[in-house]
């Protein structure tokens, strides 16, 4: 007889046979009822609805939700596949947030198909498909696929939303109507349904973001074709439009929206920068002498178990993984001496822009080593694989229990370039430090060590601005996930700013 480990060594068998290409999003008929029962029981698969499970994994706490969230758009895909054939697609509204690069799980879904049943479908942690029954559906050149999912084409979608998108998500629609390249597939949509009411709509919102030439064509072309369209700017009037590079990928148009529309109330609520740091001596020491607060409070966020004795250790070289198994094998003590390698780093870039170096050129020459340092110990115990240290990910990855889910790693590169453009661009340090930390971690760019890296960007910034390195207390943790997660949520950038100015406020001066 097979012992209860050879029997869910077997049920794992079978599910690894299914999670091919990562699938994580199963039928339950796909399994037998023997091995869907061992692999719920023991953790490795999650009942979403009746015939639905998603993979997950044994030991996650009750309600974290980061499986789900992780599964949530391919659930939504092979749902409503299975449900409605190529009958079917996302409505405009959530097609233009996806192609503009929003990537935050919606707490509803709403799909439009012939076969729709204009009933809601509760799902995991408060998310609901609602299904929606037309007559017709969109079909052809107005519908893309993205991973599974149908989403209908941005020309579109800009005739179908309607007129409060404008107001609700101004980032989005600012960065679809900079990416239309040719006015004329939304003009051709326009006049086959003779809609007057949203040519006016449109133009006046092209003509709001800097396309005047687009606006002029919407109105020449209705009013030759007879349609009498008065234009009529959707925006709300206090919504703040700064540039965008044309034509630019949409994540490079998103973050170039995000930094103009928030950095107005980064300065108003942050200190006026003190100028310059007069004594370099002073300041390095203040951060020499704030170390060991630092990387307790900075590693400790992250989940890992240190001490201030480790973290005096690692940097009195006690440490020692060669002659010390107990070292080598610690992840906690790996972690200390990786943070300290980054520190002193980020300290020497520091020195130099305290000594008139250019912040912005320096980080981005530099962030790549501090992130190589962090890991190099756990590289060279074996603990991380050396590809590990190669760049940017080049894969997925999930915030716990947030609905913010970062970008695809496709566009990490041209996200990052566009983050160190705006940098590079902005006058205020304050802003700088703000928007570079918060967005730093909404890229992601790495699988692991995107909190600490964001800290040391955030420090390495306000030292331009001659503010105090400031460190963000364990103690604070909900309150600055709270925070950071307002800002990729809701694109409300006021606690986060609030936060970091409580933060230095504690900081020695220097």
């Amino acid at each position: 007889m097979a012992t209860p480990n050879e029997k869910l060594a077997a049920s794992l068998a079978k599910l690894q046979m299914l999670q091919t290409d990562g699938r994580c999003v199963f039928r339950s008929s796909e399994l037998s009822k023997t091995h869907r029962k061992r692999l719920v029981d023991q953790g490795f698969l999650e009942p979403v609805i009746g015939g639905w499970l998603i993979s997950t994994r044994p030991g996650i706490e009750p309600g974290d939700s980061t499986p789900w969230f992780a599964s949530f758009w391919e659930f939504c895909a092979y749902y409503c596949t299975e449900r409605f054939g190529t009958d079917w697609h996302l409505s405009a509204e959530q097609s233009l947030l996806l192609l503009a690069e929003n990537t935050v799980v919606p707490t509803q879904v709403i799909v439009y198909s012939t076969a729709g049943i204009n009933k809601v479908q509760p799902l995991l942690f408060g998310t609901a498909i609602l299904s929606i029954k037309q007559k017709e559906i969109l079909s052809g050149a107005d519908i893309i696929e993205r991973g599974g999912l149908r989403l209908v084409a941005a020309d579109a979608a800009l005739v179908k939303v309607p007129e409060a998108f404008f107001t609700r998500s101004p980032i989005e629609a600012q960065v679809t109507l900079l990416g239309v390249k040719d006015v004329s597939g939304v003009l051709r949509r326009l006049l086959k349904g003779g809609n007057s009411v949203i040519a006016g709509r449109l133009a006046g919102a092209f003509r709001r973001v800097g396309r005047e030439s687009f606006a002029k064509e919407i109105l020449s072309t209705m009013k030759s074709a007879g349609y009498d369209v008065r234009k009529h700017d959707p925006f709300a009037e206090t919504y703040k439009f700064g540039t965008i590079t044309r034509a630019e990928a949409p994540i490079v148009g998103r973050l170039q929206a995000i930094w103009s529309s928030m950095r107005a109330d980064v300065i108003k609520s942050f200190p006026a920068s003190p100028g310059s740091a007069a004594d370099l001596h002073a300041y390095l020491q203040a951060i020499d002498d704030i170390y060991k607060t630092d990387a307790y409070n900075s590693l400790s966020i992250e989940g890992y178990q240190v001490t201030p004795e480790l973290i005096e250790r690692v940097r009195q070289a006690s440490w020692n993984p060669d002659s010390n198994a107990g070292d080598k094998e610690s992840r906690d003590a790996l972690a200390a001496r990786g943070y300290y390698q980054a520190f002193l780093a980020v300290k020497e870039s520091v020195r130099q822009v305290i000594g008139g170096a250019n912040a912005v050129a320096l980080a981005r020459d530099s962030f790549r080593d501090w992130y190589r340092q962090l890991f190099q110990p756990c590289v060279t115990a074996g603990l991380v694989p050396a590809a590990a240290l190669a760049g940017y990910r080049n894969d997925f990855v999930f915030l716990r229990t947030s609905r913010y889910v970062p970008p695809r790693w496709e566009v990490v590169p041209e996200a990052m370039s566009a983050l160190f453009e705006l940098l590079e661009s902005e006058p205020e340090a304050s802003v700088r430090a703000v928007l570079g930390h918060w967005l730093f971690g909404y890229i992601h760019p790495f699988m692991d060590g995107n909190g600490r890296l964001a800290r040391f960007l955030m420090n390495t910034m306000l030292a331009s601005g001659g503010y105090p390195w400031t460190v963000i207390q364990v103690s604070e943790r909900s309150e600055y996930l709270d925070a950071l997660n307002s800002a990729s949520l809701n694109m409300d950038i006021a606690p986060f700013t609030a936060f970091i100015a409580k933060s230095m406020a504690r900081a020695k001066g220097v």
